[in-house]
């Protein structure tokens, strides 16, 4: 019997999305760099299933049906590279090879050209959900050879979340379009951690919550507009006791991790000239937050306010409430400009309702708002900004008083609130017709004759000023502006 599909790599992720593939009637090979990890997955979870293994590469290739496709569910990097070059000198013309991991897009553009040129398609699939996503429905976002998505469409829709019958998978794009999209999602996943985060402490410290109040009141949350899974288990992280019945949140070390998909989102956008402020603040804090002990000597030696705040109860969650809703309004609008500007950049055709929508189940940042993002898109498939579209910007709006007193608040209790801070700078920033950046061109001029444009001209002519009387002539095409 020849399987339906392949798959290397058999962590977790791998198992779950083998055993979500056989629950649907899919037959699959798997192969893994360490051989006892296959006969332990065929005794285990998936024992009578319709899985079969295998003990190598060649072995997992020879045992598929053509056109063959093969998963590789390997750590990202020079594993994959290695995978693809073994891959490509035992498949025939028209088999695919799908990177399942989280690789970085432009990796993906050199290997999508890399497999074509031998002859076979390439994948890349941004996956998201997790362990509980992989094995009970993820988000899938391929991208790559597009030739290769009638091929794989069926089983991909087939194993991925479904929301409103809709199935969290469709096709993203050319090359590296897929896995852009997931490096953005995660980028934004950053970011409503951090906005969470930032409710949390300021609840903690600043309000004297204790962790039962402040778990009601996340999933009070959760039952508005700010529903989603990451309130949801925030909840329920909250609530969870160690064995000793002490809040198991306050025994967990407050230095956070991260693996770099974060960090990709703020590169790209600075490498296309996009802000995405809330995500760096999010990637920054992280960083930050690893530095203990530093933060402990420092915690000793600078003097800081009192860390209440001074404001009724209820009115300040309220107005904390806006800040969070109105802080991710600019993260999501801040994410679909980056995915604008790398369209527009790599030619793709990137459809943001659709991506909207994909995100609406399986993946860790699903929630109620993502519907409202893709019926946004719905309204007008043109729109330049989240911001310009009617509902999100009667939302921040509406929220900004409640937004501004939070962020003063924070600050006057000593509470770090990077990421209201910086999203309400860029919300007061795009909306501003005139910013101080003339005098950052003076300056630039003074200093370096980079040349600067005038009001009382046309964009694109550029001007130099001897400003001292001691310059000489400075020729527009002469500087990188």
């Amino acid at each position: 019997m020849k399987a339906d599909f392949g798959l290397v790599g058999l962590a977790v992720m791998g198992q779950n999305l083998v055993l979500n593939m056989a629950d649907h009637g899919y037959t699959v090979a798997v192969t893994n760099r360490t051989v006892e990890r296959v006969h332990e997955f065929l005794e285990g979870p998936a024992s009578g299933r319709s899985v079969i293994g295998t003990e190598s590469i060649e072995e997992l290739v020879d045992s598929l049906s053509s056109p063959r496709q093969v998963m590789l569910m390997v750590r990202a990097g020079q594993p994959v590279d290695d995978l693809i070059d073994t891959l490509i000198t035992l498949l025939d013309p028209g088999d695919v090879i799908i990177d399942g991991g989280n690789s970085l897009f432009t990796d993906t553009i050199r290997r999508t050209a890399l497999v074509e040129e031998a002859g076979m398609l390439f994948v890349g699939a941004g996956i998201s959900g997790g362990e509980e996503g992989a094995r009970n429905g993820p988000s899938i976002m391929p991208g790559g050879s597009p030739e290769a998505w009638p091929l794989i469409k069926e089983m991909f829709q087939a194993i991925a979340a479904e929301v409103d019958g809709r199935p969290c998978c469709e096709w993203i794009g050319p090359d590296g379009a897929g896995h852009y999209v997931k490096m953005v999602h995660n980028g934004i996943e950053y970011g409503d951690i951090q906005v969470i985060d930032e409710a949390y402490d300021l609840m903690r410290r600043g309000l004297d919550m204790s962790y039962d109040e402040m778990a009601e009141l996340f999933a009070h949350w959760n039952d508005g507009v700010l529903e989603s899974y990451l309130v949801e288990i925030t909840a329920d992280a909250l609530r969870h006791r160690d064995d000793d019945g002490s809040p198991l949140l306050e025994k967990i070390l407050d230095a956070a991790g991260q693996k770099g998909t974060g960090k990709w989102t703020v590169i790209s956008s600075m490498e296309l000239g996009m802000p995405t402020t809330l995500v760096a603040e999010a990637v920054y804090s992280r960083v930050v937050s690893s530095l203990v002990d530093e933060r402990e000597r420092a915690g000793s030696l600078l003097d800081g306010p009192d860390s209440q705040i001074d404001a009724k109860r209820q009115e300040a969650l309220d107005d904390l409430r806006d800040a969070l809703y109105a802080s991710k309004i600019v993260s999501y609008a801040q994410g679909f400009m980056l995915m604008a500007a790398a369209a527009e950049e790599h030619g793709w055709s990137l459809d943001f309702g659709s991506i909207a929508s994909l995100w609406r189940g399986g993946c860790i940042i699903r929630s109620r708002f993502l519907g409202d993002i893709m019926d946004a898109y719905q309204r007008d498939s043109d729109l330049q900004n989240l911001l310009f579209d009617p509902f999100f910007a009667d939302a921040t709006n509406s929220a900004q008083d409640g937004w501004r007193r939070t962020v003063v608040r924070s600050i006057t209790a000593g509470i770090p609130a990077p990421a209201y801070s910086s999203a309400l700078a860029f919300f007061d920033s795009y909306r501003s017709e005139r910013l101080p950046a003339n005098l950052t061109q003076a300056l630039r001029d003074y200093f370096g004759a980079h040349t600067y444009e005038r009001t009382d001209a046309d964009r694109g002519q550029w001007f130099h000023t001897d400003w001292t009387g001691e310059g000489g002539d400075a020729a527009s095409g002469s500087y990188s502006v």
